[in-house]
């Protein structure tokens, strides 16, 4: 047909869909991400800055701040008054105190029959005196063995408080102490004999008392220059 004619044809197939044009492959669908999760409380967020990195300074040593220790010697009064002032102390000296009044009476009635020659009644008081007499040391025994055990619950070593004593009970306890300690070998012992501020016209009787016994055992003794009343006894 020559070339006109294969020209013809051609706009003839085009027209007609006799030849369709190749297939442009599709785009594969974009891939949907999740939703970032981001904290809720995003807006109270700081960042940590170098002041918030620094260790916190320690507080500067303070000596006042530790306890208070005792010094050698030392007591607590109020600890000793209040001990003094227990009920079952102040009874038993209360009673201890009238058998003394009722063997005083006893003795001198015992006397005074006597001498008007009616010996039956001088025995009989004097008998009656002797009973006083031991009711007295008995609730007086008892009395002495509470302040001592209360007094020295909080004792050193080698240390030994006489408060709450009469004269007599402190010499007794301090004899005591003096031979258990020289039986361990300790080369002293300190007697806590108080100032006589609770004594009677506030003159110690106590410590005069024990400063003769030491003469009489031959033992030196010294007051302590920072405690007047502290006897400090060597033993060896």
């Amino acid at each position: 047909m020559g070339v006109f004619g294969d020209l013809f044809q051609a706009i003839v197939r085009l027209f007609s869909g006799g030849g369709a044009p190749p297939e442009v492959p599709a785009k594969p669908a974009r891939q949907q991400r999740p939703p970032v999760q981001r904290p809720q409380d995003q807006r109270h967020y700081r960042r940590k800055t170098p002041d918030d990195l620094k260790v916190p300074s320690k507080k500067p040593f303070d000596k006042q701040s530790l306890p208070q220790t005792r010094r050698e010697g030392d007591r607590h009064p109020e600890q000793n008054q209040i001990n003094q002032n227990n009920e079952h102390y102040v009874v038993l000296r209360a009673e201890a105190t009238r058998e003394g009044d009722s063997m005083a009476q006893c003795y001198r009635q015992s006397h005074e029959a006597y001498q008007q020659g009616q010996g039956a009644l001088a025995k009989e008081l004097s008998e009656k005196g002797g009973e006083h007499k031991r009711r007295m040391e008995r609730l007086n025994a008892e009395a002495s063995a509470q302040i001592f055990r209360e007094n020295n619950l909080d004792s050193k070593p080698g240390e030994v408080d006489l408060h709450g004593l009469y004269v007599k009970e402190a010499v007794m306890y301090a004899e005591s102490a003096i031979d258990k300690a020289q039986h361990r070998g300790d080369f002293e012992i300190r007697l806590i004999v108080g100032k006589g501020l609770h004594s009677d016209g506030q003159v110690a009787k106590i410590k005069p008392a024990l400063e003769e016994l030491m003469k009489r055992r031959r033992l030196p003794a010294d007051t302590d220059p920072d405690n007047a009343g502290l006897l400090v006894v060597r033993l060896r």
